[in-house]
């Protein structure tokens, strides 16, 4: 009756605490205003691109490395909004290649030098409040940009204002790259002032005749790989996670598990081991002895070659390639003295690292299984 009673007054206890955490998470979850990057398509925020990317339709969001850009005639438009960084080598080229095999790029950056070769020019004076269209058309239109573009003589100027050329069209291959300074005229809060917006649609539809295919860069503003485990999960589903994993802790705690390695009793290896030596050999490892770890080994291997080979033990070890040459003909010459001088330098030295002590560890070791295996011949060729 007592343990019945102990029980229910445990549930209550894991239940009140369960409660807790949820009330704590519905204060600590509560909706905050999501924070967007600028110049995105899923952005509804001022500086997002959402208005033009939901105008246009049929147009989807290209979120991969350029490397998987189709390299051939797919008649695609590829938009590109001020990129958070400049690609890189590899990247750019699978942009040319994307735009010579006959596809188009609109690229709308406020200092586009450094992409696809372009050059820009600095300005000083103010831009004025209105340009033109390559048909001379005039349009008004706020021009952020402190630069102007550089043309070539096969450039094609779509639009310009009283200090140079804003927008051009450049072939590349079969395709064209059309470039614009003014990445603020597809923003959501810019794309309606003005005549923002037909001064877009005019270089839109200067790069998508009728029937292309429309995508949106996102992969320059970071978007691939960008779902993780805290994005994907809402907040609540994350927390409630969390509470559950506490929940099945103190659960488990209750019921008496433990966890952590199996731990032999000592009376099952005590007989079958020699406590001593391994005891020494931590010792040694945890002080990070290694030198003198190594001075012992060594006396060790030589005491064995005095009492297996007869060398004599006071005998410096670069001494002795002869006299094991003689007793271990089976090991090359040059082996013998390689190990011998590689000995005699590291025991020399007053510390010596870890990966060095592994090292000669090995080799000692594979050295005094030569001298036994030696003495296991002379037995067998005694009897």
């Amino acid at each position: 009756m007592e343990k019945s009673n102990s029980n229910k007054r445990t549930w209550l206890w894991l239940l009140s605490i369960l409660l807790v955490f949820i009330m704590i998470s519905f204060f600590i979850t509560s909706p905050e205003p999501e924070d967007y990057p600028d110049y995105v398509t899923d952005s509804p925020s001022p500086t997002g691109v959402k208005g033009l990317y939901t105008y246009l339709e049929d147009a989807d969001r290209w979120s991969y490395r350029p490397q998987l850009l189709p390299d051939q005639d797919d008649n695609q438009l590829l938009i590109i909004v001020q990129p958070f960084f400049i690609p890189e080598t590899e990247e750019m080229e699978a942009y040319r290649s994307f735009m010579e095999s006959g596809n188009t790029i609109l690229l709308l950056q406020n200092n586009p030098s450094g992409m696809f070769d372009l050059e820009t020019t600095y300005i000083e004076e103010e831009a004025p409040v209105h340009v033109y269209h390559q048909n001379e058309e005039k349009f008004r239109a706020d021009v952020a940009s402190s630069v102007r573009l550089e043309t070539e003589e096969q450039d094609e100027v779509l639009i310009y204002d009283d200090l140079g050329t804003i927008a051009l069209k450049r072939d590349y291959g079969n395709g064209e790259l059309i470039v614009s300074g003014t990445p603020e005229w597809v923003t959501n809060e810019e794309l309606l002032n003005n005549d923002h917006l037909p001064l877009v649609l005019s270089l839109i539809e200067k790069g998508s005749p009728t029937g292309t295919n429309i995508s949106f860069d996102d992969y320059s503003h970071g978007a691939e790989n960008a779902s993780t485990l805290l994005t994907i999960y809402p907040k609540w589903v994350l927390v409630l996670a969390v509470q559950l994993l506490v929940f099945l802790s103190i659960w488990l705690w209750y019921q008496g598990k433990r966890f952590g390695p199996i731990v032999v009793a000592r009376e099952e290896t005590v007989r079958f081991s020699d406590e001593r030596i391994t005891a020494l050999a931590a010792w040694y490892h945890r002080s990070r002895s290694y030198h003198e770890s190594l001075v012992t080994q060594a006396d060790y291997l030589k005491y064995m070659m005095q009492e297996h080979l007869g060398i004599p033990y006071y005998k410096e070890w670069r001494h002795l390639s002869e006299q094991i040459g003689n007793k271990l003909p089976h090991l090359p010459t040059a082996e013998i003295s390689y190990f011998l001088d590689g000995l005699t330098d590291l025991l020399e030295k007053e510390k010596i690292s870890r990966q060095e002590y592994i090292l000669w560890s090995k080799k000692i070791d594979r050295f005094r299984k030569e001298v036994d295996r030696d003495e296991e011949r002379t037995n067998i060729l005694t009897k």
